[in-house]
């Protein structure tokens, strides 16, 4: 077949032989043949090539630079892709799946770019980007309470075009409105209405998936078992998914929001320890979430306090009574209290100034871009207050870092461990992330720092949290739990990352992924391996 005569065609044309070039080797890589076989594929009216970026286009750097949310992985020395495709129709996905898979390129595929081990645009072989942020559409039925929402569209599109249809539905997923929809819902997805509707996945019920070999598949053609798969497991190791269906839940016209912040010299320690007690069975329509960090105070010395974050799918006149009664340690007053509409507490929880336009939720630009490392737990008992005063002093040794003590309880302990592969419902108490960022000190022995003493914290909360396995939740991508590097795919260690990723829902995430990719195009450092 020969290429249509178009200026730009020709002018991809003209660049194949200069991209022949090696990839980290002397050995020749074949992106020529990945773009000559683009065209080819799937003719549905959108000329591919005009989303297709290689290094020579000028555009190239900002637009793979436009998505990544971690610094350590946009140094000179990481591994760039040797093509971005940024789809623009689904046509674009499917010709990319199957020019990658005939010409030996592995894809990573990037709706966000908020993977904390920057897995959606970072490979050691050679490897293309798929990158999904154009694919960015939202349609919102009221009438049946439904949305169906492409995978590049962030959580707060999202949520801006649900409240323009209605004051009283929203959606139960995160609170980072500029995370990516295809990655969050793809891990589980959780957010300030879990206690009330569970997990994003527990309130999906359809998707458009991709798979290994070009085919489009929704829910019926797919099977329930892929359907599961894609609601948790991470869809990065299934296909390609174009779109989810939400579910929309009810939620009031107005809502309380309030953020309460307590240092050590105020006894937040007793109050930390209170709240393992009480947070996670209060009523479900409260969600209430401990913040313990390290900030400067007047004086430029760093301290250690909490912030209790909370929204109450009610009024204050309710809220205050219920919290003082429950958890009088917090000292919850009036004016701590913002009633609000649900999509004004989106922005509340976005730490924007309340009253900040909605529409801005269309381009919101990402705060300064950090470098970071993230880990995670699942903790089953209180932990010990002589503990909680090693969190503080290890805390502060390290500095720039903050957790989120996030409670469970409510609707997450009335789901099956097994109805999502996200196994982590009844029997725990909250969830911890660490997150250790850093923007001044930059090189490899801060990064080696900053990370030496966030495992070390991690470490030594090992007797506290779930054990055999110790639970992590895998939108929080942690490679230090275990990874398939230089390209392998040992199912013996992927049964380490698996088991505290998805506990005993990993063996059927095998199972499915063995039937819908068995050559294994769909793979990761954590992907889930086939038999």
């Amino acid at each position: 077949m020969k290429f249509p005569n178009s200026p730009l065609v020709l002018l991809i044309l003209s660049i194949l032989s200069s991209l022949s070039v090696s990839w980290a080797t002397s050995e020749p890589v074949p992106i020529n043949g990945f773009l000559e076989c683009l065209p080819k594929q799937f003719h549905s009216g959108h000329p591919i090539f005009e989303a297709v970026y290689t290094p020579q286009n000028t555009s190239f750097r900002s637009v793979l630079m436009a998505r990544i949310k971690n610094r350590r992985f946009s140094s000179p020395t990481t591994p760039k892709p040797l093509a971005i495709v940024a789809a623009k129709h689904e046509s674009h996905v499917q010709a990319t799946i199957v020019c990658a898979k005939q010409h030996g390129l592995q894809i990573r595929i990037r709706s966000g770019g908020h993977d904390y081990e920057g897995l959606s645009y970072v490979s050691h072989v050679p490897f293309v980007v798929l990158d999904m942020f154009h694919l960015q559409s939202v349609n919102v039925s009221v009438k049946y309470e439904s949305a169906w929402v492409e995978s590049g569209a962030t959580l707060g599109k999202i949520y801006h075009k649900i409240a323009q249809k209605s004051k009283v539905h929203g959606f139960p997923a995160g609170v980072g409105p500029t995370v990516g929809a295809g990655g969050h819902f793809s891990g589980g997805g959780y957010g300030n209405m879990m206690r009330k509707y569970g997990l994003s996945i527990d309130n999906i019920v359809d998707a458009k998936l991709v798979d290994a070999n070009g085919r489009i598949l929704d829910r019926k053609s797919m099977g329930e078992d892929i359907f599961w798969a894609l609601r948790g497991g991470g869809g990065a190791s299934f296909g390609v998914i174009l779109s989810w269906k939400l579910k929309l839940v009810r939620v009031p016209e107005k809502v309380t929001v309030f953020n309460v912040t307590k240092t050590l010299e105020q006894g937040v320690t007793d109050v930390l320890y209170k709240w393992q007690f009480v947070a996670p069975v209060l009523p479900k329509d409260l969600f209430l979430r401990a913040r313990p960090e390290i900030e400067n105070n007047t004086e430029g010395k760093k301290i250690a306090e909490v912030s209790f974050i909370g929204q109450f799918l009610g009024q204050t006149h309710e809220l205050l009574p219920l919290v003082n009664e429950r958890f009088p340690e917090l000292g919850l007053r009036r004016e701590d209290c913002h009633e609000v509409s649900w999509i004004e507490s989106v922005v509340f929880w976005a730490e924007l100034p309340l009253g900040t336009p909605r529409s801005i939720f269309l381009n919101l630009k990402s705060k300064p871009i950090p470098f970071f490392k993230a880990k995670s737990d699942y903790v089953k008992k209180p932990i010990p207050k002589k503990v909680i005063e090693y969190m503080f002093k290890a805390m502060l040794e390290i500095g720039n870092i903050w957790m989120e003590w996030n409670p469970h309880g409510g609707r997450m302990s009335e789901i099956s461990a097994s109805a999502t592969p996200s196994p982590h419902r009844a029997g725990n108490l909250y969830m911890i992330q660490y997150y250790t960022s850093w923007f001044q000190d930059e090189g490899i022995e801060a990064t080696n720092r900053y990370i030496h003493l966030t495992r070390k914290l991690h470490e030594k909360m090992t007797p506290f949290v779930s054990r055999n396995p110790r639970e992590a939740f895998q939108n929080y991508r942690d490679l230090d739990i275990g990874a398939n590097l230089y390209n392998q795919s040992n199912l013996l260690t992927a049964r380490v990352y698996g088991s505290k990723y998805f506990e005993g829902n990993f063996k059927r995430l095998v199972r499915v992924k063995t039937m819908v990719d068995p050559h294994n195009f769909f793979k990761h450092e954590q992907s889930i391996p086939p038999i």
